[in-house]
């Protein structure tokens, strides 16, 4: 599993501050030219899918029109229609540089030359800022798309929380044929980080890897048989090759702390900062001084908690500056841990190169939900170029960046199948991605990229729909397997063709098994021990031309949750191998998201029932001496309940509120007919 810190800390203030610059024409577009063969953009321009037709909305800041790759406003122009939700008397014209970003990606045509460069666009300005974003107007934007008969909504912008009236508006957007792009956020690397509108089932939520610049440099250190995560220092190059060498304890990497070590030819493992209070020792400092004492490179691990991100600057003394040696940092953890082990003989190996399908530190993960997957997948969104304000261009970075690239693959697509339902287009872009791995080669997991990294070559080469695209089984130590359907399409209508299955999983005790039958393949996912916990795995199907990747993610918990139906009433109760007192059973109408709720005891089962037919999500929460544990359950209802003039459960109201409300008005009406009859 990927060290969190290392993610968060892997230059994020170099991603975001320090090389966010303005540039010129000619760095743009040999820049852009890079990124767009990342993600196999040539392979649609060759096949003549270039937006023609396609109809994009842009929930933004606002897209300036005036600059010469998105000119104009209206009908005849780039910018075909929208509406500014800030000042309703305005157009809806960019002034913040955001919105005219996200769209020069999309669709920049000139000088910069975006995804889907023949695209209309419509703007919809719901912010000035960029930060200060209202939920009321987003809501208001998706409906206005949506009536303007838009194929695609990209949503760059959003909340750190859930909304329900963002995600119910674009499930009805969805319902109506329109793909729904959406940043995943920049509060990564923490996970449940991942609000609205990214949240939602209904969307496509795209996270950020980096791009295939020069700037993508990570590094790996090991020890043995340890691989340890590390950061390479700001200034640093990449390197021809690994180095390996004995590794020397240097202290903080002062002159006076080197002049009495062998340290020629070693790779020094030093402390950040000082032992003596009020003195700097800079991190340009520690890299001159080895260097000067022989040493091929410089480990520098924290002086505190975690992982951290070094610059080699040090203020007014390095004017002619410039490091020799590779330098990297590593958690004070690690480092204390490795300082303690340290021989004579220990030998280490240090390596930096660039790795562009690696994720970016800001990215926000999930997961949002133990019943399906976020986010989707993720596409390029460090030192992305694009149109900015003024007719220039600028590089940045952000999942906001991310976003737009799936959006203009989803036009391609769109523009290619016209046909295709937005779950279809999912599909597509999603079971056809690039793994994403760190620096090890080791797959990040499925809350932080999804399924991997857009690859529209791959999307268009595809002949094969599956759905769902992500699949989420429910095991536990009394129901150690479980089967599920993927259900296949071909896009030529031909027959389907027999598919090769194969797994692939974080955890040793996962087995698999598949059956194909015409149209329909039924995975069987199962465990051998009762290790419970929430594991990641792949499932790879390959036709003749295509293999396929279907996330898989797998919990196994302690507790069963048993679920019977009858006359569209779910009854529930639950089997657990320890003592319990109670558990909070919550049921979740997976189209609408409603959620009703009710509690069981060991001795007192209990039921809600479903008014809509479809697929429910059940999740108990278990409360016993030790934790509140989980249970999950997914169920397929045919047959409603139902609904009683007055259901309190239709407007959210759980069992138990409503006996104490209906003890209430019973104690009411007693009270008020003794007064009655006293009075009389």
């Amino acid at each position: 599993m990927i060290n969190r810190l290392l993610v968060f800390s892997f230059f994020f203030v170099f991603c975001i501050f320090l090389f966010v610059s303005e540039s010129s024409e000619q760095e743009i577009a040999s820049n852009l030219q890079k990124s767009i063969e990342l993600v196999g953009t040539k392979t649609a321009w060759l096949d003549g899918l270039d937006g023609q037709g396609m109809k994009i909305g842009v929930i933004d800041t606002g897209i300036d029109y005036n600059h010469p790759d998105l000119l104009g406003y209206g009908p005849s122009g780039k910018v075909a229609g929208g509406y500014d939700y800030v000042n309703s008397a305005e157009k809806p014209l960019d002034t913040n540089g955001h919105g005219t970003e996200v769209a020069g990606i999309i669709s920049g045509d000139g000088n910069f030359t975006g995804i889907v460069p023949k695209a209309k666009l419509f703007s919809y300005k719901v912010s000035s800022t960029g930060e200060a974003v209202s939920s009321d107007y987003i809501v208001k934007a998706i409906e206005q798309a949506t009536k303007d008969g838009v194929n695609v909504i990209n949503i760059s912008l959003g909340i750190n929380k859930t909304n329900d009236e963002i995600d119910n508006a674009i499930d009805a957007s969805v319902k109506k044929g329109v793909v729904v792009v959406v940043a995943a956020g920049n509060s990564g690397p923490q996970q449940n980080t991942i609000g609205s509108p990214g949240k939602d089932s209904d969307a496509i939520t795209v996270g950020a890897t980096y791009n295939n610049l020069t700037s993508s440099l990570v590094a790996t250190f090991e020890v043995g048989k340890n691989q340890y995560q590390v950061l390479p220092m700001v200034g640093v190059k990449n390197l021809q090759g690994p180095i390996q060498s004995k590794i020397v304890y240097g202290g903080y990497g002062r002159v006076e702390d080197l002049q009495n070590l062998d340290v020629k030819n070693s790779i020094l493992l030093e402390e950040r900062g000082s032992d003596i209070k009020g003195q700097k020792v800079y991190f340009a400092e520690k890299e001159k001084n080895a260097a000067d004492f022989g040493a091929r490179a410089l480990v520098v691990f924290n002086n505190e908690s975690g992982i951290f991100f070094g610059e080699l600057i040090e203020p007014n003394k390095t004017a002619g500056y410039a490091p020799r040696i590779p330098v990297i940092s590593m958690s004070g953890e690690d480092g204390l841990k490795l300082k303690s082990m340290l021989t004579a003989d220990t030998i280490g190996s240090i390596d930096m190169f660039y790795h562009p399908d690696f994720m970016a530190a800001f990215s926000s993960e999930g997961p949002v939900s133990p019943f399906y997957i976020k986010p989707d997948l993720v596409a390029p969104g460090v030192f992305v170029n694009s149109t900015t304000l003024g007719g220039k261009y600028n590089i940045t970075s952000g999942t906001s960046f991310a976003a737009p690239h799936v959006a203009g693959a989803a036009a391609i697509l769109l523009q290619k199948h016209p046909s295709l339902s937005p779950a279809e287009v999912a599909s597509l872009l999603v079971t056809t991605t690039d793994p994403v791995t760190d620096a090890y080669g080791h797959l990040f997991p499925i809350s932080a990229a999804g399924s991997g990294r857009l690859n529209i070559t791959r999307a268009l080469e595809s002949n094969m729909i599956i759905t769902p695209h992500g699949m989420v089984f429910n095991l536990s130590f009394d129901n150690q397997s479980q089967t599920k359907s993927l259900y296949l399409k071909t896009l030529d209508g031909s027959a389907v063709p027999q598919l090769q299955a194969s797994f692939s999983s974080n955890e040793s005790s996962l087995s698999f098994g598949y059956t194909q039958y015409n149209d329909i393949l039924n995975v069987k996912i199962s465990t051998s021990a009762k290790r419970e916990g929430t594991y990641d795995g792949f499932l790879t199907l390959s036709d003749a031309k295509t293999n396929y990747r279907i996330p898989i993610v797998i919990h196994v918990t302690r507790g069963t949750l048993l679920v019977e139906q009858k006359n569209g009433t779910l009854y529930f109760s639950l089997d657990y191998p320890d003592n319990w007192s109670y558990a909070k059973v919550s049921l979740i109408d997976s189209g609408n998201g409603q959620v009703s709720t009710t509690s069981i005891t060991p001795t007192q089962p209990s039921s809600l029932p479903a008014y809509e037919k479809g697929q429910y999500w059940i999740l108990a929460q278990i409360t016993n001496s030790n934790k509140t544990d989980e249970a999950y359950q997914t169920v397929l209802v045919n047959e409603t309940a139902q609904k009683s003039i007055l259901d309190f459960q239709d407007i959210g109201i759980p069992q138990k509120q409503i006996a104490i409300i209906s003890g209430i008005i019973i104690m009411i009406f007693i009270v008020g007919l003794a007064a009655s009859r006293k009075k009389n």
